[in-house]
Formats: C-alpha cells, sequence, structure tokens
C-alpha cells in the first residue's frame, strides 16, 4: 500500500463528507469543522503512514495552503453580503476594527509577554495572529447566499461576515511589526513599518482592490460585445479568476493582498447588485472554500495527534482562554457601544469571534521571515486557541443564531436597528 494511495481515499471521503454533512449536521449544535478536526485526529492517529501534518516542520507548505483558504474564502464573504458599503450601515464592523481589534492585539501581547514569557516581538506575533476573527470556519454565523434586498441581514451575521472580511487583511501591520522587532535591536524600525508596511500597504490594498474589482465587475456585466460579457456565460470558477487576480496584483504591488481580495469583491458586487450571477460566483467559491477547509481541518487534527501541543504550558493555556471569554468579549461589547443591533445582538457579535485558518497563515508567515525565540511554544498556543474555538463556537453558534431568528421573526426587524438608548 503506498502513502499516496491512502492521501487519495482520505480526501476523496473527506470531499464526499463535505458535500453530506451539512444537510446532516444542519440546525444541530454540531460544526463541519468539529467533525473534520476530530477525522483529522482519527484518521492519522491511525498506522496509515500518513505523511507528517507538523506546521512547524513543513512551514511553507503550511504557509500557502492556509493563505489559499483565507483568500479564497474572504471572495466568497464579500460576494456574499447585500448591504452597501456606508459609514451607519457598516457601524459595527469600523467599530470592531478599529477599535476591538488593536485593543485585543495590545491585550494579548501583554499577556503573552508577562504570563506566558514570551519576549515582546514573538508576545507580539502571538496578539497579531490571533486578533483577526476567521471568515474560514466562521460560516454558521455568517450572512447567507446573496439576495436582492439591501436590508435582508441581521445585524449579527453581517457584523461577523463583514469583520472577518476586513480585519485578515488589517492585521498583518501588526504582524510586520513584530517581525521587524525580531530583526532589529532597538527601534529604529518603526519609521519605515509606519510609511512602508502600515500606511503604503494598506493604501495599495484598497485602491488595487477596488480597481481589480471594478475592471473585473466592468469585464463581467457591461461589454457591448456579448462574447466578452462573461456573467452571460454563468461560469462560477471565475470566482478564483477573480481571487487570483486580485490577490496577485496588489501583492506584487507591494500591498496586502488579503485586503484586496475582499474589496475586489465588494466591487464586483457593487457593479451589478442584483445579477444572477453573483450567486453563481458566490456558490463556486463556497463549494471551493468548503474543500480547502476539510483538507485544512484534516491536517490540524493530524497536527495535534502529531504533537503541536506539546510544548503548551498552562500560563500559554490561561491566555488562550482568557482571549476567549473575557478579552474577546469585553472589547468586542465596549467598541459596540451605540452601535446598530441591541445588547442581545452585541453579545453575541463580541462573543463568536472564532479564531481560526487566518492565525495559522499570519504565524507560519512570519516564521518563514524571521527567528522567534519559542515558535514552538506560540504555534501550540496559537493551536490551542483554534481548537477551542472550533468546539466552542460549533457547539454554541447553532442554538444561539436559532435563539436570534426566533427573536427577529417575533419583533420582525432585519438590518441596521436604531441605536439603542443611553
Amino acid at each position: 500500500m503506498q502513502t499516496s494511495d491512502v492521501v487519495f481515499a482520505v480526501i476523496g471521503f473527506g470531499a464526499l463528507l463535505a458535500g453530506i454533512l451539512p444537510r446532516l449536521l444542519e440546525r444541530r449544535p454540531l460544526s463541519m469543522p468539529i467533525a473534520f478536526l476530530g477525522l483529522g485526529m482519527l484518521v492519522f492517529g491511525l498506522p496509515l503512514g500518513l505523511p507528517d501534518a507538523d506546521p512547524l516542520t513543513h512551514s511553507k507548505a503550511t504557509e500557502h495552503l492556509t493563505e489559499v483558504g483565507v483568500i479564497v474564502a474572504l471572495m466568497g464573504a464579500g460576494l456574499k453580503i447585500d448591504r452597501p458599503l456606508s459609514r451607519r450601515g457598516w457601524a459595527s464592523t469600523w467599530r470592531l476594527l478599529a477599535i476591538a481589534m488593536p485593543v485585543t492585539i495590545a491585550a494579548v501581547a501583554l499577556l503573552g509577554w508577562w504570563w506566558a514569557g514570551l519576549v515582546p516581538a514573538a508576545a507580539l506575533l502571538l496578539g497579531a495572529a490571533l486578533a483577526p476573527t476567521d471568515p474560514v470556519l466562521a460560516s454558521d454565523v455568517q450572512v447567507g447566499e446573496p439576495t436582492d434586498e439591501e436590508d435582508s441581514e441581521d445585524e449579527v451575521r453581517f457584523a461577523l461576515t463583514s469583520e472577518a472580511g476586513l480585519n485578515d487583511g488589517l492585521a498583518f501591520p501588526f504582524v510586520y511589526a513584530a517581525i521587524a522587532m525580531a530583526g532589529t535591536a532597538g527601534l529604529g524600525w518603526i519609521g519605515h513599518w509606519a510609511w512602508q508596511d502600515l500606511l503604503y500597504k494598506l493604501a495599495m490594498g484598497l485602491i488595487g482592490g477596488l480597481i481589480v474589482g471594478k475592471v473585473l465587475g466592468w469585464l463581467f456585466f457591461r461589454p457591448r460585445a456579448e462574447a466578452l460579457r462573461l456573467a452571460r456565460h454563468s461560469e462560477g470558477f471565475l470566482a478564483l479568476a477573480a481571487t487570483f487576480v486580485a490577490y496577485g496584483v496588489v501583492e506584487v504591488a507591494g500591498g496586502y493582498g488579503f485586503l484586496a481580495v475582499f474589496v475586489a469583491a465588494r466591487a464586483i458586487r457593487a457593479a451589478e447588485r442584483s445579477h444572477d450571477y453573483h450567486q453563481v460566483l458566490h456558490d463556486f467559491a463556497e463549494q471551493t472554500e468548503r474543500l480547502l477547509t476539510v483538507l485544512l481541518l484534516l491536517l490540524f487534527g493530524g497536527a495535534i495527534v502529531s504533537g503541536l501541543l506539546e510544548a503548551l504550558t498552562w500560563p500559554a493555556v490561561f491566555v488562550g482562554l482568557t482571549l476567549l471569554f473575557v478579552i474577546r468579549p469585553l472589547t468586542g461589547i465596549l467598541s459596540l457601544r451605540g452601535a446598530p443591533g441591541s445588547t442581545a445582538e452585541h453579545w453575541v457579535i463580541a462573543a463568536f469571534g472564532i479564531r481560526g485558518i487566518g492565525s495559522f497563515y499570519y504565524l507560519s508567515y512570519a516564521l518563514t521571515h524571521a527567528a522567534f525565540p519559542g515558535a514552538d511554544l506560540i504555534w501550540a498556543s496559537i493551536g490551542f486557541v483554534v481548537l477551542v474555538s472550533v468546539v466552542l463556537h460549533g457547539v454554541a453558534a447553532t442554538p444561539v443564531m436559532q435563539m436570534l431568528d426566533r427573536a427577529h421573526d417575533r419583533s420582525g426587524q432585519r438590518g441596521p436597528q436604531p441605536e439603542p438608548s443611553r
């Protein structure tokens, strides 16, 4: 029996289950990520001769696999949001990005240094990698398929989807700050970081993504020649083309590709908001994302049984649990004061900051660009947080969202709600 044959069989069964499980688990307190994480632990725990799934050993492969998984998820997230961009309509998103995320990074970095004993650069990397919420594993608490109704989305699903779409790109400057700290003595790196990694790369991500999205939107919907009007042909694989074009072009230009992919998706959606082709693009992106998620979760399960968590210490466990149960809920709820939605919705948004594949990408990227003391502890800490997040949020998502849906049905409220009185 060759190892490659076993790999094909595992991937094949995984893909088959990816088509079956969402229907079987629908409206049950068990998520698909939990199922595939457990399957990965089971399969890699058996004597099948499967290759080692240690991300520290295969850092480059880990970086690129997680990279593709995140950008495909970002395209899907951008395409399925119905609400047009506005200051008021996206108020929850701006607050989560401007307040909750940087405070979370600072708090986790402080605890990583103080409790877990990491050096400052490694502690900052821990905070930056764990700050973004995940567009890959959060499908149970995100908006559904594209529709024609701009106000069809409840505040919880909209806020969590839009936050996950944008904060994967906005966390990158802090990762670069950690890399600069690890490679440079003193504070001489701050000037270059502020200009290059913060201002230029963010601006290029936004502008580049917008330009690419507008060009692709025109190409999909506006050419006079029927043969060039790609939306007419309803080919879903162009979602991948749009994803890789936006990501690749902006990365070549020195910008943040994660940010560019989400912005490009929003620009494509705005080009012809109610066209049926958005459904085709979204469905293909979602199916591709599901297959990649299966692969990544199987490998994550394999990494756990291969010893990913062996370096974990009790102080690092406390840091991870504090993030999930204290830091994210408190920073989230405080940042949402005065934002649309009820107090109950704000608490759900604050509690469901799911951590996942994006954290793995940031960590593997940083470790291939600089040497960080305690890399095995950082991997163990992030692996532990993602494991707890997958199980905790996977079990809680269905009953909590069902409760919110029943409350919305009783009140008849959808979309942005008036500001609560203070």
